[in-house]
């Protein structure tokens, strides 16, 4: 990350993850950061095929916690999720 707004934030870093136990690590991480009181959360996910990006878009839209979830226009590699 270059941004360094967005290097402030928490972040949790799953290259190299499979796509089925990134949820698990995804959903850990937004459970720790509720507890903290964090609002806005990075994912860095690479870009590869994008299959993780994808997982983790698709399964957080629905997210309780989740109130925006969006990409970084100047960084393809990185998941912003907002939580309530």
């Amino acid at each position: 990350m270059k941004d360094p707004f967005l290097a402030s934030l928490p972040n949790l870093d799953v290259h190299g993850e499979a796509s089925d136990t990134v949820i698990y690590l995804v959903s850990d991480f937004i459970n720790d950061n509720l507890t903290m009181g964090n609002k806005k959360l990075v994912i860095i996910h690479g870009i590869g095929e994008g299959i993780l990006k994808k997982v983790i878009n698709n399964y957080f839209k629905k997210d309780k916690h989740v109130s925006k979830i969006y990409g970084d226009i100047f960084n393809l590699g990185i998941t912003i999720i907002e939580l309530k």
